[in-house]
């Protein structure tokens, strides 16, 4: 059974919020609301998760793919640190409620698509667009990356200070009545391994050690050649295949050369 929402627990936790709470002047019979109505849909946003997950196992560009759907309590914690940006966009007067949670906070379905190679990122983006009703697509970039093939499809792109790279996807499908919205997040393996330390340590610190940053940075920096080196050793091995059908097809050429010429001499 699950539990209801209890401030005094959660801000045991996530001890931040409490002075969000009275910045905002947010009022907590609101949050135990979304709570326990998220509560409801957990199950069903399961299911939901679980059927995109498995649409993108059968893409052949796909290495793997993760599922989650955000906790109760993360919620709520989004929910107070994301109220000070709603309000500045539609007016003070603004708060999050039961009505209006799912609209604003789009990655309650989380999918994580992961790729070896770059250049597979074009064929899984494809496939999304002709899946799905896509409603925004942002590509995460560090300063100094090559965004050519992304405005050439005319995506936004945002420079992250964090070096955090990755394609984020909303999508929005109604599995029941109700709209769903979905945030798929495409990355390589390389860009996986640095996505999940950066989180880790983000969630671990509510001020991140400027000792850690720059070591992420550097971390970053490596990330991204490994990156550069796979796509350049997946290029060079596709031109070796090539060469190498090419040779056999000249090795094949002269041996049917050499038999023609022995029966000739016959």
């Amino acid at each position: 059974m699950k539990k209801s929402f209890n401030i005094e627990e959660f801000l045991l936790k996530y001890p931040h919020a409490k002075e969000k709470i009275k910045e905002y002047n947010i009022n907590i019979n609101s949050l135990k609301e979304i709570y326990e109505d998220f509560v409801k849909y957990e199950l069903s946003y399961e299911n939901h998760a679980n059927f995109i997950a498995n649409i993108f196992r059968s893409v052949d560009s796909v290495h793997s793919v993760k599922s989650r759907v955000k906790k109760p309590e993360r919620l709520i914690e989004k929910i107070i640190r994301k109220t000070g940006d709603r309000k500045e966009k539609y007016g003070d007067d603004f708060e999050f409620s039961v009505d209006n949670y799912k609209n604003e906070i789009n990655d309650l379905i989380g999918i994580r698509v992961i790729h070896i190679f770059k250049d597979q990122w074009q064929a899984i983006h494809e496939f999304i667009m002709k899946t799905w009703k896509v409603i925004e697509v942002t590509a995460n970039v560090r300063e100094g990356d090559n965004t050519k093939p992304f405005e050439e499809l005319n995506i936004e792109v945002r420079s992250r200070i964090s070096g955090y790279r990755s394609v984020h996807y909303l999508v929005e499908f109604y599995p029941i009545n109700e709209k769903v919205i979905a945030e798929i997040q495409v990355r390589t393996i390389f860009e996986e391994g640095y996505g999940e330390i950066d989180h880790t340590l983000r969630y671990s610190h509510h001020e991140i050690p400027e000792i850690l940053k720059s070591n992420l940075l550097l971390f970053n920096r490596i990330v991204g050649s490994a990156d550069e080196m796979a796509s350049l050793i997946n290029d060079l091995s596709k031109e070796w295949g090539n060469k190498e059908k090419e040779y056999i097809k000249v090795i094949e050429a002269q041996r049917k050369e050499i038999e023609e010429l022995k029966k000739i001499n016959k």
